[in-house]
């Protein structure tokens, strides 16, 4: 960490030049004697991926960036206010994979202390001076690995255990549980008998039944989405806990949708068919992780287009549902649509159809605007349809 950058003219610099390539500052001779360009370019390159991410972070003067993987790799500010929203106020949690110090910042908002633990030394350095300039003063910076800082620990020195593993060994990506680091299907008894509760985020391409067969003492599996992106994967776990889990799904974004749900659900709901009526329903994509397709039809009393084609109907409009809200203009079979010469003017998808939506714009000479929206799907007795509707 090089304390120069924290200076007000090296910070006026980066400000004014908040829009530049962090590639052309690189390539250009540095202005400060103490601050490389290529620290410049980091610096730069880090707080622009933080714009979005984390505006809290972005907007705060005197911000020191870490290099983008540890951006990359760090919670979205809206995720970390979702998690921590699953601790109880007052309560002592452990971060065992502290990394930026995102997520233990927003648990210090809710608990009464936090241990931040991270084994590079010069990212817990950053981490700390950028707690205390966001104005949070109860995270205690331990440079350490998380798990051999617990063993030191009598057990509920917590009340909640926090893990994010590693989902990246050496230079290759993994997504089983066993591969990533630390391996907590390993540890997983030891943990529970340190603390009541752990919460253990995970990749969205993991395999939910798989992690359930593996995890033991799962109370909740948490599906979060935002802006219909599926992001993480939360597994709360509670010492002695032996019944079903509940699965939460929470769509964040423009405002936060929540449904809970017992896991086995879907195994029992039954599902109603139709054809699309007047209005047609898009799940949103942590409901498609939940695999909860017949549950949605049974919960919400609408009627599915067909037991592959995750999309839904009904007569009357829907208020509260998780996903996208369409309005039907029209319903034509894919038969008859390709004899039509008139040029189309929308957006498309398709939902189990034979034909991918690059081919379709080729073959229909479909033009991607307007206000329409084209469905093309396989409804009832397994007929190709296109569907016309228009968003609420």
């Amino acid at each position: 960490m090089n304390p120069n950058i924290l200076t007000p003219e090296v910070q006026h610099y980066l400000r004014e030049r908040e829009a530049a390539a962090p590639t052309e500052i690189a390539l250009q001779k540095s202005p400060f004697p103490d601050v490389s360009a290529f620290e410049l370019a980091q610096q730069l390159d880090s707080r622009q991926r933080c714009r979005k991410k984390l505006p809290r972070w972005y907007e705060t003067p005197g911000i020191y960036y870490p290099e983008k993987r540890s951006v990359e790799q760090a919670s979205s500010q809206v995720t970390a206010d979702y998690k921590a929203s699953l601790i109880s106020p007052g309560t002592r949690v452990a971060d065992l994979t502290g990394g930026m110090g995102v997520d233990s910042l927003f648990f210090a908002g809710r608990a009464e202390a936090v241990v931040h633990c991270e084994t590079n030394g010069e990212l817990s350095q950053i981490a700390r001076h950028n707690a205390f300039q966001l104005g949070v003063h109860n995270i205690d910076f331990r440079v350490t690995d998380g798990l051999a800082y617990l063993q030191s620990q009598a057990v509920d020195t917590f009340d909640c255990i926090y893990l994010d593993p590693s989902r990246r060994v050496g230079h290759r990506k993994v997504f089983r549980l066993e591969d990533c680091e630390p391996d907590v299907v390993e540890v997983q008894n030891w943990l529970l008998e340190k603390a009541k509760k752990n919460l253990i985020k995970c990749a969205p391409l993991l395999d939910i039944s798989a992690a359930l067969e593996r995890l033991h003492g799962v109370s909740e599996i948490h599906i979060v989405s935002v802006d219909n992106e599926c992001k993480e994967l939360l597994f709360i776990r509670i010492r002695g806990y032996q019944d079903t889990p509940r699965m939460v799904v929470a769509a964040l974004g423009g405002k936060t949708a929540k449904l809970a749900f017992d896991a086995d659900a879907e195994k029992t709901a039954v599902a109603r068919f139709g054809d699309p009526e007047e209005y047609l329903y898009e799940p949103d994509a942590a409901f498609l992780k939940a695999g909860a397709f017949k549950f949605i039809s049974q919960h919400y009393g609408i009627h599915k287009l067909h037991t592959h084609t995750h999309l839904y109907t009904s007569t009357q409009r829907i208020p509260d549902f998780i996903g996208k809200t369409y309005r039907v203009r029209n319903v034509v079979q894919y038969a008859d649509f390709k004899k039509s010469k008139d040029p189309v003017y929308a957006t498309i998808s398709t939902r189990n159809f034979p034909v991918n939506v690059n081919a379709l714009h080729q073959r229909h000479k479909i033009h991607d605007s307007g206000d329409m929206h084209l469905f093309f799907c396989t409804g009832g007795k397994d007929r190709l349809l296109v569907i016309f509707a228009s968003k609420c």
